[in-house]
């Protein structure tokens, strides 16, 4: 099992509040309702920072909004998901809506459970 976690960057401009909103409420849904992605993952999670988060530790300034995470069986899955033409023409477009792409990280990984 892989995880991808996206490290998410609201658009300058745009309020916490707003990003918060159209990310719950309109990216997710749409992101669900695309079926010939979502086909690939078996789980799709949405971590929204919180404003009294650790903003005083190491690493904790609030350079993200959040972190979208989404699990499929291996790396080929996760390959085949993002080559999805629906992918292009739906999801993408509208993460420029309400994302700063440039300041957005990427990562996928394989977890070693170390407790639980």
């Amino acid at each position: 099992m892989v995880k991808v976690s996206v490290m998410l960057k609201r658009k300058p401009g745009m309020s916490a509040q707003e990003f918060h909103r159209y990310w719950k409420d309109v990216h997710g849904p749409l992101v669900l309702g695309v079926t010939e992605l979502m086909r690939h993952f078996h789980k799709y999670v949405q971590s929204h920072a919180i404003d009294a988060g650790l903003s005083n530790t190491p690493g904790g300034s609030g350079q993200y909004d959040g972190v979208a995470e989404l699990w499929a069986d291996n790396l080929d899955e996760v390959k085949k998901a993002f080559a999805e033409p629906r992918y292009h023409e739906v999801i993408r477009p509208d993460e420029h809506k309400f994302l700063d792409l440039a300041k957005c990280s990427f990562v996928v990984t394989e977890e070693v459970p170390m407790k639980g």
